[in-house]
């Protein structure tokens, strides 16, 4: 596999997962309470556990992001422009 190939892997999977995460965080602000009441059909949860959880998923699927897909994409375009 080419380094090219990879690289424009990486650059589409940078950019899908940025678009899942900002759907993510649009879906959490504008229908919080519809999600809310969804997750508390299944879980007992408080708002501030519920709101916690989110938060730190957000968070953690960020770092993700960027360390596996952001971080080996810019790394392969170093190594290209040399």
């Amino acid at each position: 596999m080419e380094l090219a190939t990879i690289q424009a892997f990486l650059g589409w999977s940078v950019l899908l997962n940025w678009a899942v995460l900002i759907v993510w965080a649009a879906m959490f602000i504008g229908a919080h309470d519809v999600i809310y009441r969804l997750h508390t059909r299944w879980f007992e949860l408080d708002r501030a556990a519920f709101d916690r959880i989110h938060y730190i998923g957000m968070a953690i699927y960020k770092l993700a992001i960027i360390l596996f897909c952001l971080v080996p994409y810019l790394s392969l375009l170093i190594l290209q422009s040399r």
